[in-house]
């Protein structure tokens, strides 16, 4: 028995971790390809609508399959399309419809670019 009192990781603790840090690094990757995109109208953009953003990219991320995420092209997205995107974030947020329709949303506007 070791002196520290640290508990031994469970698996389901490390697959948590795992999945969570692969959703940052996937919506990491697509924030930076939106960014690329929109070139200089990514400046118009609030600090709060940028965390608004990553969060629903997150959201979508968990919901879609891999193979489907991989199809998506950020890059393609313009400022319109980027709105869009934070108007779902926000009905999510306030529960004004289901997430998961709200989601399949976000989705088709990311899709319909590619």
């Amino acid at each position: 028995m070791s002196m520290n009192n640290q508990r031994p990781v469970t698996d389901e603790e490390i697959g948590m971790r795992t999945f969570q840090i692969r959703k940052a690094r996937a919506v990491e990757r697509a924030m930076e390809r939106m960014r690329q995109g929109l070139k200089s109208e990514w400046s118009l953009l609030s600090l709060a609508e940028v965390e608004a953003l990553g969060w629903v990219l997150g959201e979508l991320w968990a919901y879609v399959a891999r193979a489907e995420w991989e199809d998506l092209h950020f890059s393609l997205l313009k400022t319109d399309d980027v709105r869009t995107i934070l108007g779902h974030a926000r009905e999510i947020a306030n529960h004004d419809r289901n997430t998961v329709d709200v989601l399949q949303d976000v989705y088709k506007v990311v899709v319909d670019k590619g």
